[in-house]
């Protein structure tokens, strides 16, 4: 697994197209656990500067996210900081 400290929380977002919008909704570290913060974007780009943001760099990742937006639905993994992960929280 990841090293990881105290303040810093891994979240899986999950991402899916549905009905012209992006539902975005998140999982703990476990991937079981739902976070109950719920998003909706109107184009894939809030997707794409969310994993620029918080996401891995390495480029198997990025190209991973980019299929994921390609067929309409894939996750990526976030790093955030203790006060991103309480909003999630909320």
């Amino acid at each position: 697994m990841f090293d990881l400290d105290a303040n810093t929380h891994r979240v899986l977002m999950n991402f899916m197209e549905r009905r012209n919008s992006w539902r975005v909704s998140f999982l703990k570290a476990d991937c079981q656990t739902p976070l109950p913060r719920k998003l909706t974007f109107a184009s894939p780009a809030k997707i794409r500067t969310m994993h620029e943001r918080f996401g891995s760099q390495l480029l198997d990742d990025k190209n991973a996210q980019e299929h994921g937006i390609s067929i309409g639905r894939g996750g990526t993994w976030l790093t955030l900081n203790d006060e991103q992960y309480q909003q999630l929280k909320r």
